[in-house]
């Protein structure tokens, strides 16, 4: 590729950077407290763009006699934009449950001590938070509270419903599952990857996820309900 076309895929690049940073959509690649790295990318590859084509243009145009054996660039160069076409037409979802379905649940670390829960009624409470206190204090914490769960449904191999989140340490590329297995309750026929509310109590059952063999923790289902996918989908 020549210069120009160099410099307009850079454009494209930095512009698609620059969509996804001013709107959540960002927030299905990376973390929420990377945005401001995204913007400072974006910014430095439309400035590196701008910057080309005004050295570029600005010169002296050759004469003919520096045209004279002068090889055209193939035009299949240009074939490198599309993938920005495609960021920039169509944003590809949040990691979910086939995802889920596909990769092990995320190993636990033991805490040595986990902090109260939140004093409502039911109690707010994400998932990996729950499945470390069911798993490595068993339920102690958990006893005798209401809590309310966001996830979204991922069938087992069975069939049986679980409730899953992603977890992510910097980015998509690193994201995990963690699962939560859930019984008893009215019957969870919505399809996968539908994001529900899920009030309940500790379940003392345990499951070993299939994929890596790693500890999975069960809810109690009182009741549940669909909602929309949050603003911030990973954990």
């Amino acid at each position: 590729m020549n210069r120009q076309a160099q410099a307009v895929v850079l454009f494209l690049f930095g512009g698609a950077i620059l969509k996804a940073s001013f709107t959540d959509l960002y927030l299905r690649y990376v973390k929420e407290g990377l945005r401001p790295f995204l913007i400072a990318s974006g910014v430095a590859l439309v400035a590196a763009a701008i910057m080309t084509l005004w050295y570029e243009f600005r010169g002296a145009r050759p004469s003919p006699d520096d045209d004279h054996g002068h090889h055209h660039e193939p035009r299949v160069g240009w074939l490198l934009v599309l993938p920005v076409f495609a960021l920039l037409l169509v944003a590809p979802p949040a990691l979910g449950s086939y995802t889920a379905v596909q990769s092990g649940t995320v190993q636990l670390s033991a805490e040595s001590d986990f902090p109260p829960l939140p004093d409502a009624d039911p109690a707010p409470v994400a998932l990996i938070d729950y499945a470390s206190r069911a798993i490595y204090e068993d339920g102690r914490s958990l006893a005798g509270r209401r809590v309310q769960l966001t996830g979204f449904v991922a069938r087992g191999e069975d069939g049986s419903p679980m409730l899953a989140r992603i977890v992510v340490s910097c980015c998509a590329a690193d994201g995990r599952p963690i699962k939560v297995g859930l019984t008893g309750g009215p019957a969870i026929d919505v399809p996968s990857g539908t994001w529900l509310r899920i009030t309940g109590k500790y379940g003392d059952k345990r499951a070993k996820d299939p994929v890596n063999q790693a500890d999975i923790a069960f809810l109690e289902v009182e009741q549940w309900q669909p909602v929309d996918p949050p603003k911030q989908q990973y954990e």
